[in-house]
């Protein structure tokens, strides 16, 4: 089933789902551009999101553990300054 985000030209392809625990909930989907395929990450309490392609989702397999932590010693800010 597809739905059409018609504002961003954004057709979701099949149902979103939820990864969740204690410290964070994402939303993520897969959904097609004019420029192809991406996959949507969205954090709803934060209220950001990003679209990723398959070049930038394999180059998080890339990476080591230390480089994915060293992501979290610059949070974004959750207040306005």
């Amino acid at each position: 089933m597809a739905d059409q985000t018609a504002d961003e030209g954004l057709e979701g392809i099949g149902e979103p789902f939820t990864v969740a625990n204690e410290f964070a909930t994402v939303r993520v989907r897969k959904v097609r551009t004019r420029n192809g395929e991406r996959l949507e990450i969205s954090s709803p309490k934060l209220e950001y999101r990003v679209l990723l392609d398959p070049v930038q989702l394999e180059s998080l397999t890339w990476q080591t553990p230390e480089s994915l932590s060293a992501l979290l010693l610059d949070p974004p800010r959750t207040e306005e300054p």
